[in-house]
């Protein structure tokens, strides 16, 4: 039986990606912090632990054949920018280097599209495009760009590895955590939304996406895995729509948002307290791209998910759930 291991196991993506592999008959062992999980399976061990621990590491990657990294912190705040180094880059370079040692793993490393670079004026962005290290990007985009350099380095010593870069992922994961905050801000009927363009795709699409790479022959290769683009007034109304809430019905120009997130900034000096808005996210709400998955789609022949799909199962295992 195939073993393999899974950081981040009990976050949104590590938690469905867990379960598909169980259900493909593999034996997983599963890397966490002190988050609790309600997975459980015989092929299935928890290991409480931190990707910035390396002897842990290169103890759990010894045994196994392949590695899916998962685990990573996303925030646009500028306080959390020591903290974006040590999880996204150390902390891969760390799961790099124990691959390393055990020469005959794989890995897969789980990136953003944060980490490809995009102009005002393209339109359609595909995995080919060249990093400015020049243009201004959050702290989050830096640490994930910096981070498959770690997957590079690895590469070009050997190691057979594959790199995904994911849209906003959408799936029913903690209300509080990451990108599930956008239905919790409809279910607590926020008034305003933003003009501009979000690309979206369903965690069980880059579960998918990911198993397949790892089943075929595409090392050293990068993959963008989007399924749609929508707009974040379309969204907001049809996640209302599912959970039988009122829709932000306010929308909020440009100039308003530039005001807010310095307003956000100084107050988020003065307090400690993370801004709700910074400067990265109000100008990505403005951008209008399209990231392509034409890529993706011919290496692993799948399709995506319909963005209805997604958003009434999202929504309606949220509603299910014990927190609501």
């Amino acid at each position: 039986m195939k073993k393999v291991l899974v950081t981040g196991g009990s976050g949104l993506l590590g938690h469905f990606l867990v379960q598909r592999l169980l259900v493909d008959g593999l034996e997983v062992v599963a890397l966490r912090r002190q988050t609790s999980s309600n997975l459980d399976h015989p092929n299935l061990t928890w290991v409480e632990g931190d990707i910035l621990d390396p002897s842990l590491l290169q103890t759990l990657v010894q045994h196994v054949e392949e590695v899916y990294h998962c685990a990573g912190f996303v925030s646009y705040a500028p306080q959390d920018e020591n903290l974006l180094q040590q999880i996204n880059v150390e902390g891969t370079a760390n799961i790099v280097n124990a691959c390393l040692q055990n020469g005959q793993v794989r890995l897969c490393h789980v990136s953003s599209i944060a980490a490809i670079n995009r102009k005002a004026s393209d339109k359609v962005i595909h995995e080919d495009v060249q990093w400015d290290p020049m243009a201004e990007r959050s702290a989050y985009a830096f640490s994930k760009f910096y981070a498959e350099m770690e997957v590079w380095r690895g590469i070009s010593e050997g190691l057979q590895a594959v790199i995904v870069n994911p849209s906003v992922i959408l799936g029913p994961g903690d209300l509080d955590r990451s990108s599930t905050q956008l239905y919790k801000y409809v279910l607590d009927q926020r008034p305003f939304y933003t003009a501009g363009y979000v690309n979206f795709v369903d965690v069980r699409d880059v579960v998918e996406a990911m198993v397949r790479l790892m089943q075929g022959n595409q090392w050293g290769q990068r993959f963008i895995v989007n399924g749609h683009q929508t707009s974040y007034q379309s969204f907001f109304e049809a996640v209302a729509r599912l959970m039988g809430k009122t829709p932000p019905k306010f929308k909020v120009p440009g100039w308003v948002a530039e005001i807010v997130w310095r307003a956000e900034a100084v107050r988020g000096r003065l307090t400690g307290i993370k801004p709700l808005i910074t400067k990265e996210t109000a100008r990505i709400a403005k951008e209008a791209h399209f990231f392509a998955n034409d890529k993706v789609k011919a290496a692993t022949g799948m399709t995506f998910r319909p963005l209805e799909e997604t958003l009434r199962w999202s929504c309606g295992q949220l509603l299910r759930s014990e927190s609501l």
